[in-house]
């Protein structure tokens, strides 16, 4: 019978009567779980855009959609089984790249708002359009691969929130939301706005 391990030692000899070649093989498959689900978060899949009109800038689901002054707010959820890059609704200019400090609470509570993020300002086409990237209670980084005076285009890569987060749209006037709350959206595909 084994005897229990004493008070202060490590946890893993509590492990001792399995087998060895089991014990040399857990730190394998713990390796192999962890990259498995590195490579499964920061997949980078292409994209084709569905048709004419906003790209969603987010895979995930939209939370809120509403009219804030005249202009339509949009704003999309991201699990962490969701794609984390973030791509350009439409074609655009980089004008304004504001990086806040801040908590990071759930990227889905009421006062998310908060949180440390990337705030865009960018010209369009179809006007001025707002868009801020928000880190979650897992995310804790935001990565931008584009900076001000950048020229984009409709469905390009231009950054990363890493580990579960938030993106919000403020819609240029006269545009109006393609889509409503509790559906699900595809970066760089789904039509979010017309």
């Amino acid at each position: 019978m084994a005897l229990a391990p004493a008070r202060g030692t490590p946890w893993w000899i509590g492990l001792s009567w399995l087998p060895p070649l089991v014990l040399r093989g857990l730190p394998r498959v713990g390796a192999l779980a962890l990259a498995t689900g590195m490579t499964v978060f920061f997949r980078d899949p292409e994209r084709a855009a569905e048709g004419p009109g906003l790209l969603a800038p987010a895979d995930g689901l939209v939370r809120q959609v509403e009219l804030r002054d005249g202009r339509w707010f949009v704003s999309t959820y991201l699990a962490l089984y969701n794609v984390h890059v973030t791509r350009m609704p439409c074609d655009a200019t980089v004008v304004t790249q504001t990086h806040v400090e801040g908590p990071h609470k759930l990227a889905f509570a009421d006062d998310a708002h908060v949180n440390e993020r990337m705030e865009w300002t960018l010209a369009t086409p179809h006007g001025e359009l707002g868009m801020v990237q928000f880190s979650g209670a897992a995310a804790r980084r935001i990565v931008p691969y584009v900076g001000a005076g950048a020229e984009v285009s409709r469905g390009d890569r231009i950054g990363l929130i890493r580990f579960g987060s938030r993106v919000d749209l403020l819609l240029p006037p006269g545009v109006e939301p393609a889509v409503a709350e509790g559906i699900r959206v595809r970066a760089g595909e789904t039509v979010i706005a017309r």
